[in-house]
């Protein structure tokens, strides 16, 4: 049985990919790269024990990109084409696949969406926070009001 060989490049981009891999199982990933499970999972191993990632690690994630951050991007990739593209990308630690998405939650209005629901989740935070002082505030008044009534029944009634 022949042993496969990869270019550091290759293994760099397979290594990148699997640490960013979200949701998705290390099997996944190799099957999709068409690699050997073990092979990448040494890989990971090796890179874990350097701590690096092939010798220069992403500043930040794909996923950790601002909006206008990820428009940046995908009008510095445009027109970019083949090994151009792959480079522009891994210089950047991304992958062309991800520019694709990021191109379509453009269009389809997604960002915006993900704003808003952030919007949303802080407000709804922001009204929880709110209903607990009020509903402090309102057991306050009551236990007051109790307190009224049984030193007006203590008095019999008088008013001091």
């Amino acid at each position: 049985m022949m042993k496969a060989t990869y270019s550091e490049d290759f293994k760099e981009q397979a290594l990148k990919k699997v640490f960013q891999r979200d949701q998705r199982s290390i099997r996944a990933v190799a099957q999709e790269l068409n690699i050997n499970f073990h092979t990448l999972k040494g890989w990971m191993k090796d890179t874990m024990a350097k701590g690096t990632l092939g010798g220069s690690k992403p500043e930040k994630r794909p996923e950790d990109w601002t909006l206008p951050e990820r428009l940046t991007a995908l009008q510095e990739s445009h027109g970019l084409v083949g090994e151009a593209l792959n480079r522009w990308c891994r210089e950047r630690g991304l992958f062309a696949y991800q520019l694709i998405a990021w191109q379509e939650a453009f269009c389809t209005g997604a960002g915006d969406q993900r704003a808003s629901l952030r919007a949303l989740q802080a407000e709804n935070q922001r009204l929880a926070h709110e209903l607990a002082r009020k509903e402090k505030a309102l057991a306050e008044a009551a236990a007051l009001l109790v307190l009224q009534k049984k030193f007006q029944a203590l008095l019999g009634g008088e008013v001091a």
